[in-house]
């Protein structure tokens, strides 16, 4: 008895250490943005190059993946999306660096660049007013499909109808000063 009892634990615990957790990492990112990540306008004197981005541990049912910028502390009431990315295919596992570009499509094909809360296409580095740290959530999603949107749709509609096709999520917290 006290071996069946044993080997059943054994095997209860050696499937949960050979679960893998679906995680985010980034060279580009160790904490804090540097100057590359930050934005070339409002006042910030950045680079405005998204990060490099890749993931890991997917669940295999994964349809197609989003990856936002959200600003928890922008002072607007309701934070700031800087970048919103979807329908990356189930087959693509990382963004390179600047594939947030206004100017140039280095996206995987049949991704999309959103609209962000300035109202533009792409990746809108961190611009937090002076003297002030904000927290900014780069997020990535296992989707059970690619997604529809309109293409004047706002970043939080997309982002309401990401987190309604949600399987898992991975995310960085990254600070930013200016």
């Amino acid at each position: 008895m006290k071996t069946k009892i044993f080997t059943i634990a054994t095997l209860v615990i050696t499937g949960f250490a050979m679960a893998q957790t679906f995680t985010l990492k980034s060279k580009d990112l160790g904490g804090q943005f540097v100057n590359a990540q930050f934005a070339n306008g409002f006042g910030c004197t950045g680079e405005n190059v998204s990060p490099e981005l890749n993931w890991e541990n997917a669940p295999k049912e994964t349809k197609s993946f989003a990856v936002t910028m959200y600003d928890l502390d922008a002072p607007t009431g309701s934070g700031l999306w800087h970048w919103v990315v979807y329908n990356i295919p189930p087959s693509v596992t990382s963004l390179v660096s600047d594939s947030g570009s206004f100017t140039e499509n280095k996206l995987p094909k049949g991704a999309t660049n959103g609209l962000n809360d300035i109202g533009v296409r792409g990746f809108f580095g961190a611009c937090p007013p002076v003297g002030q740290v904000h927290r900014y959530i780069v997020t990535v999603y296992a989707l059970n499909n690619s997604i529809q949107v309109d293409d004047n749709a706002s970043a939080a509609l997309t982002g309401f109808i990401l987190n309604k096709n949600t399987i898992s999520k991975s995310s960085l917290i990254i600070y930013g000063k200016n």
